[in-house]
Formats: C-alpha cells, structure tokens, sequence
C-alpha cells in the first residue's frame, strides 16, 4: 500500500547509495523497494531522475531568536530558509530570544510564538544557566532535547554563563535523569588574557579567541564529564588541536559527542578580507591547515556531526562601517547554503552524498534522539531533500530567506542545488521556494 512514490537512481539509505522506489504512506515510509518495481494502483509516482534523494537534513543548532529579538529572526523566517535548504527538522536554542528557554513558562511562550508559522518541523533547547538548576527536571519533562550552557558570556545579558561549580552543579543534576549538557566550550580565562585590539584587521580578531581557549574548555568539560558519568556535546567545534583530546575521552567510555559547523569545513582565515564582519563567528574561522584537520576528525569519526549554528542579527548590527571585528555580531546565517556548501568540499575532498547526508541527517536525529528522523528506511518519516548533486548555482544575498539577508557565502559558487523538500510526504519547498507552513513543534515525547 502507498499513496506516493519517489524514484531515484541515487536513493540514499542507511546501507549506502543505490536506485530505490521510495513508498510514502500517511506522512511514513513503507517500503523502499527496486528502483523498477511495479507503482502500487492509486499511488502517485514522483520520478526524480538521477538527483539524489536524501533524507530531510536535521539541524539541532538553530538560533531563531523568537520572540524578543524577531527583527534578528523568526520562526516563519528561520524555516522558511531550512525548507528552501533541504532541512526538514530543526532544534532552537534557548538564547537570543526574549524569554530566553530556561523555564517551562518561558518554553511554553516560545512555543505559542511559533505555532502555526513552521515550515519544517521543529523543537527546543533548554538553557542551562546560574540559578535554574530547579527548572531543569521541569523542562526535561516538559520536552526538551537537552540543556545548553556557556562557559564565558554568551553575549546576551540574559543568557549568563555558568561557572566552574555552576558547571558541575547541572550537570550533577541531569545526570539524574540522563540529560543531555550541550557546551559553548572556550575558556573564559584564556581569552580574557589575550590580545584584544579590535579593529578591521580579521588576524587581530582571531588572535582574540586562541585555539588553546577552546581545547582548554573541552578538556576540562571532559574530565568532569568522566567523573560523573554525564552526557556532554561540544558545539561548534573549531579548534582541532582537541581532537586527539576528544578521540582519547571516546575510547575511553566518556559519552562525548562533537559537532562542526559548515563555516569551519568551507571557509577560511586567509581568504577573510580585513573589515568584512561578515565572517565574523565565536569561535573563530581558523587556518587552512585546521580545516584539513576538521575534515580528517569528521571522516573518521571523532566529530559526529555539521549542524548550522545559525546565528542572525540585523544588517546594523553584523555590518560596521568601520569593519571593527570586536563591534560587530559574531554569527554565520547558513540555514538554507549549508548542504551545498558542505557539499561542494566533501566532493573535492573525495566524500560521498551518502557521507553528507550521515553528517548531516543521521547523526544530527541520533544526537537529540529523533528516532523516526535522518535515514531513508521503513517506519520513518517521509522527510526528503532533493539535491541535484552535479548542478551549481552563485550565492545571491537576495535570494535567500532568513530576515536578514547577509551572508559570508555572497558571490560563491556551489555544487548542489536542492530541488525539492519533503515532509512527512508532503511537498514543502521547490527551487528554493518554500510553500505554505506545514511543520509541526515536536518534543521528545511526540517525535
């Protein structure tokens, strides 16, 4: 029995690439059978040629900044984006928002902003921050896939940061009932002891946010994570000086898990133009050498996954007329470029669709427990991105659809235009525009 099909000579399932007949019934895949069987009677077949059929991508960082800061972003904006870009789940961190996620009553008004104005499914973060240790457990109940904490200032007031026994304190308190702790990793001391100039020169602003900041955070994080048993996740990966660190703490049993960002694995500190704020993010674009070093860690296992970090301000407030890096937002907008950026790399670098969509979909959905989400197989959803592998396009700043349209990917060519978006059978975007919002707020109870 299917109501729909979708055939694809470059079908990516769990066990590799291959041509498929994709059955779609009630919004959940039924069968995936030979690319040449016979289309059940009344089914509505979907040919897609030679584009490779991917499972709807899932982002679990996403800062849509709603409600509070909605002139940064929001929740129609922020998925209309993720639709027109092969995502079809996304999770919302808990700051930037005004309430920030760290409280069922601040959770619950989140929830209202966003419903009814999704065009992907999506879910929320909680934060952990000083004094809320109570709400934790709360919010957990409530839904949320895990609780994120920085270690420095957040760079919002009302989003602070934990200290080294506030650290402990939390995570102590989601052991309890497994939670998930997810890390802003970099030492508040090390970067207040380096050079803070400011300025327009890229060079000076990556002197201000060391590598050793981060490998230093990562490795205390680590250590206490061992002690307590805790799940930990590092964000934003961009240091790779930790990664012998991070490999060791796996070996060992320490329930560690890695992300990286497409900024970190596409761009780089020496094509960086002084003054363009753009490129702006913390931690920093770094080196060439290091990326060489991310891709490694990302083939072999050592980071788990690429997720966005999706972090959008208004044009004002990411742009300087001065080019002062130390004045400007830090935060790379890359909901809708991330799979063709990624791409784009992984393919120069010798790495298959079917590699993209394990970083991108599979491991993601592992990460936050989405077990009906990230892989083309029987009883998932019918989430599905379409890429045209082969295709390449020129990033315009126009085009795009998050609020506020600046990106540092402007003027790049890339490999991989997303034809089409799919969720839970349903057409949700096609060549870039998305239709009207279908998506639904899911929790770890109603995934």
């Amino acid at each position: 029995m299917a109501e729909l099909v979708l055939r694809s000579t470059r079908v990516i399932t769990p066990e590799g690439e291959r041509p498929a007949a994709v059955a779609v019934s009630g919004g959940t895949i039924t069968a995936v059978r030979a690319y040449d069987a016979d289309v059940p009677e009344g089914a509505r077949l979907v040919d897609l040629g030679d584009d490779a059929l991917l499972p709807g991508l899932v982002d679990t960082h996403v800062h849509i900044n709603d409600p509070g800061r909605t002139e940064w972003e929001g929740f129609a904006s922020a998925t209309r984006a993720a639709a027109a870009g092969g995502i079809t789940t996304l999770v919302d961190m808990p700051l930037n928002s005004i309430p920030p996620t760290t409280t069922t009553e601040n959770l619950a008004v989140k929830q209202d902003t966003a419903r009814g104005k999704v065009h992907t499914d999506v879910g929320f973060w909680g934060g952990a921050v000083p004094g809320n240790v109570k709400d934790l457990q709360p919010l957990h109940d409530a839904g949320v896939f895990g609780f994120k904490c920085f270690l420095l200032h957040s760079g919002v007031d009302e989003f602070p940061q934990l200290s080294p026994a506030e650290l402990e304190d939390a995570l102590t308190e989601l052991v309890r009932f497994d939670g998930l702790l997810i890390v802003h990793a970099e030492d508040p001391q090390l970067i207040d002891g380096a050079p803070q100039r400011g300025g327009p020169h890229y060079a000076d602003f990556l002197a201000s946010r060391p590598r050793a900041a981060e490998n230093a955070a990562i490795e205390g994080l680590i250590a206490l994570a061992k002690r307590l048993n805790a799940r930990v996740h590092v964000l934003h990966l961009s240091s790779s000086d930790a990664l012998p660190l991070i490999a060791a703490a796996k070996r060992e049993g320490v329930r560690v898990t890695v992300e990286t960002c497409p900024h970190f694995l596409t761009l780089t500190a020496e094509e960086v133009p002084d003054g363009a704020t753009e490129f702006k993010c913390c931690p920093p674009i770094r080196e060439a050498a290091n990326q060489d070093a991310l891709w490694e860690g990302l083939a072999d296992g050592t980071i788990d996954c690429v997720v966005s970090d999706h972090s959008p301000s208004t044009i004002e407030l990411k742009v300087k007329e001065t080019g002062d890096f130390a004045a400007a937002w830090g935060g790379i907008s890359s909901l809708q470029l991330g799979l063709p950026a990624i791409w784009t790399e992984a393919r120069r670098r010798g790495h298959s669709v079917a590699d993209v969509a394990r970083w991108m979909s599979q491991a993601p959905a592992a990460l936050v427990g989405l077990s009906t989400k990230g892989a083309i197989a029987v009883g998932y959803d019918a989430d599905f991105a379409i890429l045209a592998p082969d295709e390449t396009f020129t990033v315009d700043p126009a085009e795009l659809h998050h609020r506020n349209r600046i990106t540092a990917y402007a003027g790049k060519t890339l490999h991989g235009v997303v034809r089409q978006t799919w969720l839970r059978g349903e057409l949700i975007a096609e060549n870039g525009v998305p239709n009207e919002p279908t998506g639904r707020l899911i929790t770890r109870e109603n995934t």
